[in-house]
């Protein structure tokens, strides 16, 4: 199998690579931080790249690209630990151009290409510990629309979005609707994740909302296996740094008049991070060219992928604060940035316990098919 990338891929790489070295250094993503984790000033440079619209078809406003291009755009960003969710725009570019009516294609979907609508997936409830299929909000018809009732939590951005897409149970059965958050019986309570973005609680108290499809577990899946891919793509390039200022680190400390990377057991660990690093960018390259596969091998191929870079994640992360030791989780210094932002990642979309979970499951039911 043929992994380089085409000249355009190459290309939009470059592009967001000279982005985020010259537009989101680390002076700049703090400052952004420290105002509360979204810079809707950051997301306008984005859409001006036109990534908002990497997944929305051409005709509609978009670039019309694919998961491998999503791969590449992450990656970079992840070198950057960008705090904007563009995945959130991937998920919901997918997810309208795929499922919704011709009006709501065209009243959102060129918006969102443009960057003038964030558009962001809620869907966590408390009880559901990361499983799809369970879902307490509800739905029910009122008048020509619908109103949605239920509360969702860690909405990426959400006190910031300009609308939702929310799946709740209507006539017994997962529906996906669109909710904007200026309509009336939406509050969202918005705070700070542990990597510096933002989150929020969102509650939905009879707020009109529009019907994107009657099948919402199925488009859900495809929405959570576009974020896992592009999480994966993300957390590659927050290893490829944060293994890169651990090795810079390392030849410039010294201990006994000699840099420390000269100290044999410390060469070890640091060919064992980079082993886990390729590890996990093959799994990562595995997840977005499965991205398009049917239902159910593409969830097995995100659960053993986000199994995988969750292990990555952790190994790189921890390993890259003990060598560098008590510096390694000071605010001041990027490398403790990193290793928040891997272990926010390691959560995202589903922990590795669960992901274990998931791929062994689908192993006992393909065992029970061929048994």
């Amino acid at each position: 199998m043929d992994f380089n990338f085409s000249d355009d891929q190459q290309q939009l790489r470059d592009a967001v690579a000279k982005w985020v070295e010259k537009g989101y250094g680390f002076e700049r993503r703090r400052a952004i931080e420290a105002a509360g984790g979204f810079s809707r000033e950051a997301w306008d440079e984005l859409a001006e790249l036109g990534l908002g619209g990497l997944y929305i078809p051409e005709d509609e406003g978009g670039l019309g690209m694919g998961p491998v291009e999503g791969m590449v755009v992450m990656e970079e960003l992840g070198r950057g630990i960008v705090l904007e969710p563009l995945a959130q725009s991937f998920i919901a570019g997918a997810l309208l151009a795929g499922h919704a009516d011709a009006d709501t294609k065209d009243n959102w979907l060129p918006r969102i290409a443009g960057g003038q609508a964030l558009v962001v997936l809620a869907y966590q409830e408390r009880k559901a510990r990361y499983r799809l299929d369970v879902c307490e909000a509800k739905a029910q018809k009122a008048g020509n629309g619908f109103t949605v009732h239920g509360t969702k939590s860690l909405v990426p951005a959400g006190d910031e979005a300009d609308a939702f897409l929310v799946p709740a149970q209507l006539d017994g059965k997962m529906a996906l609707f669109l909710v904007e958050r200026a309509a009336d019986g939406v509050a969202a309570r918005g705070y700070g994740t542990q990597d510096g973005s933002r989150a929020a609680e969102v509650v939905f108290d009879g707020a009109a909302a529009t019907l994107v499809t009657r099948d919402g577990l199925a488009a859900l899946e495809h929405g959570v296996d576009i974020g896992i891919a592009s999480t994966c793509a993300e957390a590659v390039g927050v290893m490829d740094q944060a293994l890169a200022v651990t090795v810079d680190y390392m030849n410039t400390r010294k201990q006994f008049g000699v840099a420390i990377a000269t100290f044999q057991a410390l060469r070890h660990r640091v060919a064992d991070m980079k082993m886990q690093l390729e590890l996990a960018r093959s799994m990562s390259y595995y997840a977005s060219l499965k991205l398009n596969a049917p239902a159910a091998e593409r969830r097995q191929a995100m659960a053993r992928a986000k199994y995988q870079l969750g292990a990555s994640m952790r190994f790189v992360g921890q390993q890259s604060v003990q060598l560098h030791g008590g510096i390694g989780v000071t605010d001041e210094y990027i490398g403790s940035h990193y290793f928040r932002k891997l272990t926010q990642l390691e959560m995202t979309f589903g922990d590795s316990l669960h992901h274990l979970g998931e791929v062994s499951a689908r192993m006992q039911d393909t065992a029970g098919v061929f048994a």
